[in-house]
């Protein structure tokens, strides 16, 4: 479903601009994967509503962005790359303490909705790996190697933030799925930031598994509650890191 979402139809405004936005968040969280190659330019075009004249300029600011390989010739086509990221520090120190609170509470409006739709609406299948998504992020930590490594850390930002797509995708909103991977994109990486070291995991994984678990119940209620609340909770660490950063 997260997939579909990041593949369906932009809107009619700004297209160059929101295939881009759309494709690289897509790339930035992990969905589109490193080497990955996109479908043609005829079927990518199609499946997004665009002419392939859009797409192409598209295409074409990824590649200057360093996110996107085109190779010609036979096996040739348009490659995932993934760039390298910026220190999240230094990313963090571009946020005031307001603007983080803004955006933590605009997150967590839209990961409570998405929890709650998500009880509401999921099926089995959809709620199956949530569950895996949690079991490998619990392997990560309990492997011996894991304390303290910069590999771990890593790998548990990219879990943390495929769990959370994964609950959009599962209250089968293409626009709420979508909009959880942009957040993803843009905050994602921030919001680890305090756990760093792994510290705080438990904490966060019983969260996680309180979003899961209502989601499978089906308590709208008691998922987007909880939902908001590992947001806010998050957000507000944050921000702590960040005004120590004063210091």
């Amino acid at each position: 479903m997260a997939r579909l979402a990041v593949f369906s139809p932009v809107d009619s405004t700004a297209r160059v601009d929101v295939v881009v936005r759309r494709l690289a968040d897509a790339i930035a969280v992990g969905l589109l994967a490193d080497g990955e190659q996109l479908p043609s330019e005829a079927e990518l075009a199609g499946r997004l509503g665009v002419s392939t004249v859009t797409l192409r300029e598209a295409l074409m600011a990824l590649r200057q962005q360093g996110m996107v390989e085109t190779r010609r010739g036979r096996g040739g086509g348009s490659f995932v790359r993934l760039p390298a990221g910026l220190d999240p520090l230094a990313r963090l120190r571009a946020f005031a303490a307001d603007e983080l609170r803004d955006f933590g509470d605009h997150y967590a409006a839209i990961a409570g909705t998405a929890a709650r739709l998500a009880a509401e609406r999921s099926l089995p299948s959809d709620v199956a790996p949530l569950w895996r998504t949690l079991d490998e992020m619990d392997a990560v930590v309990a492997a011996p190697e894991a304390a303290g490594s910069a590999e771990a850390c890593a790998r548990l930002r990219r879990l943390d933030g495929r769990f959370h797509i994964e609950v959009a995708a599962a209250s089968q909103s293409a626009r709420l799925t979508q909009e959880e991977i942009r957040l993803q994109a843009d905050i994602g990486p921030l919001l680890w930031l305090p756990h760093e070291g792994l510290s705080g995991h438990d904490e966060t994984a019983a969260q996680h598994r309180a979003i899961a678990g209502a989601v499978e119940r089906g308590d709208g209620e008691q998922a987007r509650a909880v939902a908001e609340r590992h947001v806010l909770d998050a957000t507000r660490h944050l921000i702590e890191l960040r005004l120590r950063l004063r210091e």
